[in-house]
């Protein structure tokens, strides 16, 4: 069997493909920027023909970057982003890509609150409707855009799309499905009462055939390889939501452990061993075969960052220095004051209000760009802390907790997130955790590995640790009670706001 594990990492933005050997070491990296489209307010979608090119592009470079054969790798995992919306038409082919940036289904989700939807999906999803899970996007494309609606075949994810084109199957896995709010959770299977209360029980033949993270999906086939430079017939497991993928690959994958990703996406998580954590959470997951993952979840993290680098900062950089980097070092050369600025990192919506935007308040003429990067960089770490306070109340106990997606890469944002939090952090080795992840279930699906927790303590390595700053313990109390003050008083007028701006529904989907 080869001796390396192909991990594909799928997500709203950058897909990635990074061969590691047995031990973890990463061998070769590869990753390609995909473009989003806008047409209109609420709509984030893409191009699946530009996502397969790029990742075949990936392929082919990580395995020309790593000079190994291919027929030495023994296995392919792939981790993506979990709900938006990702189908082929009744022919197989792609069809339709939509984020889970995506808004567009706030006003069915206002609806279906008022319905009472939520009070029959919980019970059985552990879920209850939001805007850019995958059954609203459904239900909404059933009601607004019939004609596209009429055309899809087959209703899966992001990573689930790249294991299509790899090997010509049709299939999903638990992770994602249950992350999405599709499956029985306790059961572990599809079920047409859950599908009846989303308004989609005529739709379970889009669903497509349902198997476990580490199972084999299929194989590489011959056009692939030839396209890719892949050995034909390597094996490729089903894969794994990517905020699960992350936890795994940061070395979290024992039970009442807890991982926190700084992506594009907020996402606070705790593997626990029974499908209910004890309170109500925003949604769980399978996380390997017996057990789940109790989360706390909304797209209000790392893409706030990107979106101020992209719009204000690139280019402002040294030459040696990533914009990233330059925007962190001006945050670190700030000394945290009572009178600050404060950022609400509502660009995609809050967690329960679509309608929520982004915003800086108190700035004073005082203040500099460094102020404002800071103030962005706590209130992604203000919005986590929210989700932390759920997970709490709803019965979780952890003492620490590990870090990973883009934002563990700086190295001040991870000491702001342990004072915020107020619990040590830690940073694994790898920063693609995602990739790993993947990988770690290629090596279970093929017997490398007995299971993930075996996988995680041979492949994953912590490289830096944050302990909680006690003197800013009390300034950071008292700037998160402002933070959800302002939110308080600004939830009205979001509404309003919103209610002005264009109607989507008559745009093309």
């Amino acid at each position: 069997m080869g001796e390396y594990l192909l991990g594909l990492d799928a997500g709203n933005t950058v897909i990635k493909a990074v061969i590691f050997d047995r031990t973890g070491r990463e061998v070769a990296y590869a990753g390609e920027e995909g473009h989003s489209r806008m047409p209109c307010p609420g709509h984030v979608e893409r191009d699946l023909g530009e996502l397969w090119a790029n990742a075949k592009r990936v392929i082919r470079t990580c395995l020309d970057r790593a000079g190994i054969a291919a027929v030495d790798i023994a296995a392919i995992g792939c981790a993506g982003h979990g709900n938006g919306l990702y189908a082929l038409d009744r022919n197989g082919e792609p069809f339709l890509g939509i984020q889970s940036l995506d808004t567009r289904a706030t006003g069915l989700v206002e609806e279906w609150e008022a319905e009472a939807v939520g009070d029959r999906t919980y019970p059985i999803a552990r879920q209850r409707p939001w805007p850019s899970q995958t059954p609203t996007l459904l239900a909404w494309l059933k009601r607004h855009r019939p004609e596209i609606f009429q055309r899809i075949g087959t209703v899966f994810y992001s990573k689930d799309f790249v294991v299509n084109r790899l090997t010509g199957e049709r299939v999903s896995e638990m992770s994602d499905m249950s992350g999405a709010g599709l499956l029985d959770l306790a059961a572990r299977r599809y079920d047409r009462t859950l599908m009846e209360a989303y308004g989609l029980g005529d739709c379970m033949d889009l669903l497509p055939r349902l198997i476990e993270s580490a199972d084999m999906a299929g194989r590489v086939t011959e056009e692939v390889a030839a396209e890719t430079g892949l050995a034909a017939g390597t094996p490729v497991v089903a894969g794994l939501f990517d905020v699960v993928a992350s936890a795994l690959g940061s070395g979290v994958s024992r039970t009442g452990s807890a991982s926190i990703i700084a992506g594009t996406w907020s996402i606070n998580q705790v593997i626990i061993d029974g499908p209910d954590l004890g309170g109500p959470v925003f949604m769980s997951s399978t996380f390997d075969r017996r057990r789940y993952m109790a989360m706390e979840n909304s797209a209000t993290s790392a893409a706030n960052l990107e979106w101020l680098v992209r719009e204000f900062f690139d280019g402002e950089h040294a030459e040696s220095a990533s914009p990233f980097d330059a925007c962190c070092a001006l945050a670190a050369e700030i000394q945290p004051a009572a009178d600050d600025p404060l950022y609400h990192p509502y660009l995609y919506g809050a967690q329960q209000d679509g309608h929520a935007r982004a915003g800086f308040y108190g700035i004073a003429g005082w203040h500099t760009k460094g102020h404002l990067i800071r103030a962005l960089l706590e209130g992604v770490a203000f919005g986590h802390r929210q989700h932390v306070e759920t997970l709490r109340r709803a019965g979780a106990t952890f003492d620490q907790a590990v870090l990973s997606g883009g934002g563990s890469r700086s190295r001040l944002w991870p000491q702001i997130f342990a004072d915020v939090l107020g619990v040590p952090v830690s940073v694994a080795i790898s920063g693609e955790t995602g990739a790993l992840g993947a990988a770690i279930a290629a090596g279970t699906g093929v017997g490398l590995f007995a299971d993930f927790t075996e996988g995680a303590d041979a492949m994953v390595r912590i490289d830096r640790h944050y302990r909680p700053n006690a003197a800013l313990a009390a300034h950071y109390d008292r700037r998160y009670a402002l933070y959800n003050d302002i939110a308080e008083a600004m939830a009205p007028l979001w509404r309003r706001l919103s209610a002005a701006e264009p109607t989507a529904t008559g745009a093309a989907a």
